[in-house]
């Protein structure tokens, strides 16, 4: 009797770790295909593509997003259409209250380039703060003006005309380059400002990243603004911007690192993510148009806040790694340490 216990006790041993292997083979496949669907920012549709197969592999989530514009993201999770919207910009006060109870969490940070096709300029071009507003405001109409043929001595610069292009949808890029604007022109502030969408002095519109970029390949003259990592995919030439430190700098890893070194120590609040035109303090080779990008997601009343909670974690943690090659820096960690403070506040 005593050997017919120790085996049925072997049996039901074997029986229950094959149950819990079978569990735990099972796990994966549980929780495969639970669909986030997100919307907006273009700017930062390069690396949320690397992140997609990646989230499928560690959660089973099955992440889907259209690069549609910051101001359609913000416009689609105020409307809960999303799981999430993303935006270069932060969110205004009148469009936080609108989202009734949303969250805007950085969870990238690179840069705007300014890609040009000027034919016949042997080498890359230098452009400074004045030169730039002169060309979105109209006021430098010539490729050969001397405000820009004084910062290319060794340029033999054309006497061609200058076609800015501009987006024409609401755009979280457009934000954060007239953040620049704004910030290096007391006069570009207060007659056009700072927003997803302005007021254009003139030049060209065209919807999306590669609208514009398309502009400019096919118009010699031409002159846009789109996220670096654009720029490189699409071999588009861009210009060396000068910083207030003096030195002409380019939207790459260094510069955008540079830039955001100048964070304080502590991120209490999104106003002190501003890196645009950095003080003379920060490194000497600090790009003046760096920029965080975000995600926007609901703070009550979703089916999905867990699965939020996990995807913005793993995005500013493991997801990190993906940005680099395409001129993303990663977060600093004082601002991952905002982040996981306002991860917290996402309840179902």
């Amino acid at each position: 009797m005593k050997k017919a216990l120790v085996t049925t006790l072997a049996i039901v041993a074997l029986l229950a770790i094959a149950l819990v292997g079978g569990r735990a083979a099972a796990a994966p496949q549980a929780k495969t295909d639970t669909p986030i669907v997100g919307t907006g920012s273009s700017f930062v549709f390069p690396l949320i593509s690397k992140w997609i197969p990646e989230v499928a592999k560690a959660y089973g989530y099955n992440l889907t997003y259209s690069p549609t514009g910051s101001g359609a993201g913000i416009a689609a999770i105020t409307a809960r259409t999303v799981d999430f919207g993303a935006s270069d910009a932060p969110l205004s006060p009148d469009q936080l209250a609108a989202c009734k109870g949303c969250l805007v969490i950085p969870w990238a940070l690179a840069a705007v380039s300014l890609p040009y096709n000027v034919p016949g300029v042997n080498g890359r071009l230098k452009l400074n703060s004045a030169a730039i507003v002169g060309i979105f405001d109209g006021s430098i109409t010539k490729w050969n003006d001397p405000k820009i043929q004084a910062l290319n001595k060794n340029l033999n610069l054309p006497s061609m005309d200058i076609t800015p292009v501009h987006r024409s949808d609401g755009s979280g890029t457009t934000y954060a380059f007239t953040d620049y604007l704004a910030a290096v022109s007391p006069k570009w502030k207060s007659q056009v400002g700072t927003n997803t969408a302005v007021d254009w002095p003139g030049g060209v519109g065209a919807r999306g990243s590669s609208g514009v970029s398309g502009v400019v390949k096919n118009t010699p003259g031409a002159i846009t603004y789109v996220d670096a990592a654009y720029s490189i995919q699409n071999h588009l030439q861009f210009a060396l911007v000068r910083n207030r430190r003096g030195n002409y700098t380019l939207p790459g890893l260094r510069g955008i690192s540079s830039a955001v070194s100048v964070l304080p120590k502590k991120i209490t609040g999104p106003a002190q993510l501003k890196v645009v035109d950095p003080p003379k303090t920060a490194p000497k080779n600090a790009y003046p148009i760096s920029t965080f990008t975000y995600v926007i997601v609901a703070t009550n009343g979703s089916s999905k806040a867990a699965e939020m909670r996990k995807l913005i974690y793993w995005a500013v943690t493991q997801g990190q790694k993906f940005g680099p090659p395409l001129f993303f820096v990663p977060l600093p960690n004082q601002v991952k340490a905002y982040v996981y403070r306002q991860i917290k506040q996402i309840r179902a």
